[in-house]
């Protein structure tokens, strides 16, 4: 009989790893995310889940666009530091990478970046201390062969940990 919650059952669970960007009033930010599923494959749908406390929440909520960048295997640790581990509101993380603008006006990382896609949001569902925003895919491409990096790569060969923000979150692992 099980009994409880062993949080370990949350590492069982699939993930890939990709940056999420927005816009907002000038200003440009993106976060590493590890949940980017598609919904429905016509029309093509994308579902991303931000924690609200952070800018980039802040930015999707208000523009009602977001852009999703598909990270490779070997994105080295400091860039994923610079997008997991700092924040927008203290660091203009984008000056540091390179990008180009998508026609929704989102910045779509392409350094360490298998494939961009972006998103129009049509639906928000309030999920507690996260938002699950869906999005009409307005664009998306292929911009190189690879692996995409998934978040069982990032723990146990880059040594990677979860944010506080992170939904995946273990106070007794991370």
């Amino acid at each position: 009989m099980i009994s409880g919650l062993n949080r370990k059952v949350f590492t069982q669970l699939s993930y890939g790893l990709y940056i999420v960007t927005s816009h907002l009033d000038g200003r440009l930010n993106g976060q590493i995310v590890n949940t980017v599923l598609q919904v429905t494959s016509e029309p093509p749908r994308v579902a991303v889940i931000i924690n609200k406390n952070n800018l980039t929440h802040d930015l999707i909520s208000g523009s009602k666009v977001f852009g999703a960048s598909v990270l490779d295997t070997s994105t080295p640790m400091t860039f994923i530091g610079l997008f997991g581990f700092k924040s927008g509101r203290d660091v203009d993380k984008l000056s540091q990478v390179n990008f180009f603008t998508g026609e929704t006006g989102a910045p779509l990382v392409i350094e360490n970046s298998l494939s961009v896609l972006e998103a129009r949001v049509i639906d928000e569902v309030d999920v507690g201390t996260h938002t699950l925003f869906v999005g009409d895919v307005i664009t998306g491409d292929i911009l190189k062969n690879g692996e995409p990096l998934t978040y069982a790569y990032y723990h146990t060969h880059l040594k990677g940990k979860a944010p506080k923000t992170a939904p995946t979150y273990n106070p007794e692992k991370d």
